[in-house]
């Protein structure tokens, strides 16, 4: 059952941002997480901003450097099915497409599958967690099947997004508004450990709101994302990888790696993107690149199984971009 909350619609940006100053404000756009979590007790709202009526925060269109423009509005869907984003980012079609179940990505924005809150069933369900105030992280002795093998440290969620991984190997940036005006911030850069901040995912401040998405032109970019769940609809990622390479006649000339379910935030594999850089993508080349992209996990008692898992991902992927 949902809680009690006031609930305004913001006829602009301006007023949506001077909503969102009162104490206790959500801000609402798809809705798909936020409900749930007012319904499930993992935070409150003593007021609810709708942005839904901002007509600026949607569409997807070409910018005058020949990258993309994507309003943090747009659904899921849309992005998936964008011809632009098709023929262009081809990663982040893919991942788009693997978000969820089709009636959510109808209703659920790219925005707001950036900024959604963990899965984690300790911080979904009814424990005081180190993320909601609490002094414990339930998941590091408890079940653990699903959680992260890098970046734990002091809590161990996976990053749940589908789409934040390709556009973090897209090289992507966000733009945002709040009440000190606006900035630009890579997707690289957006969500937060819990080593720096155990009870934040994104750099996101109070009444601030993120407006696009922001692609840099893809001259000779070839990119993908695979996904592992349980399920073939619904579930979150097993483990999943992003790959968006540049190439020089059959070397690499730039590779980002970027890996899901693997992490607090999609996780960039650097030693497997050192492995490819300058190579041709060859047998001995990818056996390498596969075997670097776990260098340094740290699986917990339950979830060892990722480690190989996240192998025969990059594998299979490389195989498949060398290919063309």
């Amino acid at each position: 059952m949902l809680p009690s909350f006031t609930y305004a619609r913001a006829g602009s940006l301006k007023e949506a941002i001077r909503e969102l100053a009162s104490e206790g404000a959500r801000v609402h756009a798809g809705g798909t997480d936020l409900l749930g979590c007012l319904r499930d007790g993992v935070f409150e709202a003593r007021k609810v901003v709708s942005i839904s009526n901002l007509k600026d925060l949607r569409g997807i269109s070409e910018t005058g450097s020949g990258g993309l423009r994507i309003g943090s509005l747009t659904t899921i869907t849309e992005v998936a099915e964008s011809p632009l984003v098709r023929e262009r980012y081809a990663g982040l079609a893919q991942g788009a497409s693997e978000v969820a179940s089709p009636q959510l990505r109808n209703q659920g924005t790219i925005g707001g599958n950036l900024c959604q809150k963990p899965r984690c069933w300790y911080y979904r369900g009814e424990f005081h967690c180190l993320r909601k105030g609490g002094t414990v992280c339930y998941a590091l002795d408890g079940e653990n099947d699903f959680h992260c093998i890098f970046g734990g440290d002091m809590c161990y969620i996976v990053h749940p997004s589908d789409t934040a991984p390709p556009l973090v190997a897209l090289e992507a940036k966000l733009r945002i508004a709040g009440p000190r005006g606006s900035r630009t911030v890579p997707v690289e850069k957006f969500h937060v450990l819990p080593s720096q901040d155990v009870q934040r995912e994104t750099v996101l401040e109070a009444g601030e709101i993120v407006t696009e998405v922001l692609l840099p032109p893809p001259a000779g970019l070839r990119s993908s994302y695979r996904k592992v769940r349980a399920r073939r609809s619904w579930d979150f990622a097993l483990a999943g990888v992003a790959l968006a390479l540049q190439f020089s006649g059959d070397r690499v000339k730039k590779a980002r790696v970027v890996l899901s379910g693997a992490a607090p935030i999609p996780w960039r594999a650097r030693a497997a993107e050192e492995v490819i850089t300058g190579k041709t993508l060859n047998p001995g080349t990818i056996a390498k690149a596969a075997a670097a992209v776990v260098q340094n996990a740290r699986p917990l008692q339950h979830n060892g199984y990722k480690v190989p898992l996240f192998q025969g991902l990059l594998e299979e992927e490389l195989l498949a971009i060398a290919r063309g």
